[in-house]
Parts: structure tokens; sequence; C-alpha cells
């Protein structure tokens, strides 16, 4: 997918804002990371902004395109922004940059940037409707219908880290309604993200391993981690199916640090097609081409969509 002109974007997280520079054919030409200020919005949006004044001055170009994913929501209709781990909430982020740098940058979800990069030139390419879900820290979704990010989504309808986890996914396993970060209990977040596999196996067999450990196991051949791989894997077929009867993808791309499980769309395929209800078909199932910077790369590519 090359384009005429570099591009810019900015990975915002709760612990570091990534700048990277894009190169006409979305390589990478150059990245930096600094820490994010979290103690207070302004020192926040005065971190973010030299974060893009480093990218203008590398790419010797005060008007560079540059797009910035945050971990939240955008109401669209006021700019106000929604997270819980970067002080942006209530607060129009947008026009706070706008008016410390004289420019506007289009900002997004970073699971919307996330299907957006796959389904421009990424594991999505091709499919009409594609939901990029984030299995990381937490658990988020984006979804692209041909090619864009539709006009009206907002976000919530996709924060399906913060669906209940239905009674029936639990119950096979005596799992219990594990107090999520939202204040809510029994998010699907809390069973599935990153830590996911590590609570799962306290619980299940009385020894915290990290997730990487439980998978090595599991397929060395011992049986509590194999037990705990396979309700992992259960918890999230059970959110592919509520992704796939609420929002009809034809594709789900899976994203984050726990979308490396060695083999796993091959490891969920059998068990979502386990879960179908009579002849629907499960969508195709495909792992982030572009990996952790796959976000950065869909900012990148709207904030040139928004320069044409």
């Amino acid at each position: 997918m090359a384009r005429d002109i570099p591009c810019g974007a900015i990975d915002l997280g709760g612990t570091k804002i990534e700048a990277r520079l894009f190169g006409p054919a979305m390589e990478t030409l150059t990245m930096r990371r600094t820490p994010t200020p979290v103690e207070a919005f302004e020192p926040f949006v005065e971190g973010l902004a030299q974060q893009i004044e480093w990218l203008q001055t590398t790419a010797q170009d005060p008007e560079l395109p540059i797009g910035i994913c945050i971990p939240g929501l955008i109401d669209k209709l006021t700019g106000e922004c929604f997270a819980s781990n970067v002080p942006v909430s209530g607060r129009n982020l947008g026009g706070a940059l706008t008016e410390r740098l004289g420019r506007s940058f289009p900002i997004a979800n970073d699971c919307m940037a996330l299907a957006y990069s796959e389904v421009n030139g990424g594991a999505g390419t091709g499919f009409e409707q594609v939901v990029g879900l984030v299995l990381g820290t937490g658990v988020g979704a984006g979804l692209c219908v041909n090619g864009k990010i539709p006009e009206r989504t907002v976000g919530p309808i996709l924060e399906i880290g913060h669906v209940g986890m239905p009674a029936r996914a639990l119950a096979p396993y005596g799992l219990p309604l594990w107090q999520c970060g939202c204040g809510k209990l029994g998010c699907m977040e809390r069973y599935m993200a990153g830590s996911g596999l590590s609570r799962l196996s306290e619980f299940l067999t009385g020894t915290r391993l990290d997730g990487a450990e439980v998978v090595t196991r599991a397929d060395a051949g011992e049986a509590a981690s194999g037990k705990v791989l396979a309700a992992w894997l259960d918890l999230v077929a059970e959110c592919l199916l509520t992704l796939q009867l609420t929002l009809d993808p034809d594709c789900i791309v899976l994203g984050g640090g726990a979308s490396t499980v060695p083999r796993l769309t091959e490891r969920l395929m059998p068990v979502l097609a386990a879960r179908q209800l009579g002849a629907l078909r499960p969508p195709a199932l495909r792992v982030a081409q572009h990996g952790d910077s796959s976000g950065a790369r869909g900012m990148g590519l709207l904030a040139l969509a928004e320069r044409r």
C-alpha cells in the first residue's frame, strides 16, 4: 500500500507515548517512546505535543499527517474522551491539541485503529466486515466495513471487554465473577486479557503461572496446564461468538500480547465452531499481520486519508 508522502502516528498508553514515522510504503522509518504524564490533563497534553513536534521536526514537515490512537472512547459530536489509564476523561483532547499546536489531528480508539490497519493491507484485506479484537492488558474491539470505520461508530458497542461473561461459559469451570477495574463484576476482560491465563491458572490449579508458561506446559502434555489453556480458549471463543452474533463480521483479526499464543487461530477455530447456532458458520480468524505497530499504522493511514 504505497503512498507518495510519509506520515506519522502516536500510540498512547498508560506508560508510554509512542511516536512512529512511516515512509511512503508505510514502513517504520524511526520511532521514539517517552513516559506518559498521567498526573493531570495539562502535562499529558504537553507530553503528547512534544512527541508530535518531534515527528514534524524529524520529517522536516510542520504539516506532516499525524494520527493519534488512545485506549478509550471519543464522542464524535463533542470531542469528549473517556479512558481509564490516561488523564483525558471528560476532556476534549483534540481541541486542546489544536489550541497548543495550531492544527487538528484525527483521534481514534486504538482497537479501531488496529482494525483499520489490518483491513487496509493487513490480515483483514479482502473481507467486507472486519472486527479487530485486542487481547492485551485489556480487551477491546474495533469495526471496519468496506475498508472504512463506520461514520457513527463512537466505540461503546465495541467495548466488548466490559460485556459480562455469560454464566454458561463460567459454570463448567466453577469460575467466580471477578471484579473488573471498571467497577463491574464478571467482565470478559478479566478472563481473556493478557493476564487472564495467569488468573485462570491460579484459580484452577492453585499455582499462578504466566501465560507463556501455561501454553508451554500444556503443549508438553501437562494435564493441569492443559485444562487452564482449554478454559481460556473456551472463554475467548464465547467472546468471538458474541461478536459474531451482534456484528456479523466475516473476519475477526486478533491483536495484543495474547494473540501471540502459538497456533492461536488453529486452536480457537474448532472451539468456536462447536458453539455455532444451527447452520451458522464461524467467521475467518486471523492474527494481526502488522503486530504491535498495527494501531499506529492504522492512525497513519487515517491521517493520510484525511489529508486527501
